[in-house]
């Protein structure tokens, strides 16, 4: 890991993280990546759409790539659905990821957020997008961080 980000997050949650996208990922073609970010620009939406870009998100087969991106300096986030899966779920799925995250980011708890955020991505992924024999893992299960 990172050393800027140890005190984010430690190297046993990184691995809860890590596996937590792996379980999600197992029953969908979908795809799952979470981005730490450190002075990041003004807006950390159009942060995280650049990094969703720069990334390889786009990159999938069916469009259904979803990045959790956290500028940590800021303390504030954006969750970021490729057009295959936002046409799917539409505005109120992301707006219960958020509450989501909100919910346990105030607690302190940012590992616990993300792992729950993850799984119930996972489980919109799945059902809309089901692991296929042939699936192949488009992007790497890893946090990426900047």
């Amino acid at each position: 890991m990172h050393p800027d980000f140890r005190k984010f997050i430690s190297d046993e949650d990184e691995i809860r993280i890590l596996k937590a996208i792996a379980e999600a990922e197992k029953n969908t073609s979908g795809e799952i990546r979470v981005h730490l970010h450190r002075r990041g620009k003004a807006d950390v939406y159009n942060n995280a759409v650049e990094t969703f870009e720069k990334i390889g998100m786009t990159k999938t087969a069916l469009r259904n790539g979803v990045l959790i991106y956290i500028d940590i300096d800021k303390k504030q986030f954006a969750v970021i659905g490729d057009k295959g899966i936002h046409e799917k779920v539409g505005k109120d799925f992301w707006e219960k990821i958020t509450g989501i995250l909100q919910d346990y980011f105030k607690r302190g708890d940012y590992t616990g957020g993300l792992v729950e955020a993850i799984a119930e991505i996972g489980a919109q992924l799945k059902k809309y997008f089901p692991y296929q024999k042939d699936d192949i893992n488009e992007l790497p299960d890893e946090i990426s961080y900047e």
